[in-house]
């Protein structure tokens, strides 16, 4: 935490962006501005990894789609507003929340990637935010042990390896990556 002031949804609004030109990310926790480390390198190869997979499933389903670096407000007074790398909505009128910056549509897939050391030590506080406020399904994809895991309310986690395949199930249906996949450097950067 920066700032040991109470703000508001819309304080944190105002805020945000001048956080975001020096390079760190935020995030509003019970009133309370929490500030992350900027994504890292892993970070970056498996989003662009998950969403060529996220688009293929897409293009061939044609049902759903994925915002990325939404601000989803899952908590008001205080205001909470998680940042996660994925969200997936399969309801509503489609890309209706590809434009918003924040927004409190419920999506039915989180998916958000513990790859800074603030992201690793706060994820399963991030994964009860999501959960309590009735996302179905959170995924945390963690570069540095190579792993997915799958979290549902009610139901045990379930952890992905390398060598295993990561399917969408009834929550994203006809998504499938190896999860090896995830985690390859762009062929341009080699």
């Amino acid at each position: 935490m920066i700032d040991n002031s109470l703000m508001t949804l819309e304080q944190f609004q105002e805020a945000q962006f001048s956080i975001r030109e020096t390079g760190n990310r935020c995030e509003l926790v019970a009133g309370y501005l929490l500030s992350l480390h900027p994504p890292d390198e892993a970070h970056g190869d498996t989003l662009l990894n998950l969403s060529k997979a996220l688009a293929t499933c897409f293009q061939e389903s044609e049902t759903g789609y994925a915002c990325f670096d939404l601000g989803l407000i899952i908590a008001r007074n205080p205001d909470t507003v998680r940042r996660p790398a994925a969200s997936y909505f399969d309801s509503g009128e489609r890309f209706a929340e590809s434009e918003k910056d924040m927004t409190e549509a419920r999506p039915k897939l989180v998916i958000d990637i513990a790859s800074t050391n603030d992201r690793r030590r706060t994820f399963p506080e991030r994964v009860q935010d999501y959960l309590n406020w009735g996302i179905p399904a959170v995924w945390v994809i963690d570069p540095v042990e190579r792993q997915v895991h799958a979290f549902r309310e009610y139901e045990a986690v379930k952890t992905y390896a390398d060598h295993n395949q990561l399917v969408g199930g009834s929550v994203l249906p006809g998504f499938s990556v190896k999860v090896a996949d995830l985690f390859l450097e762009p062929e341009w950067y080699r």
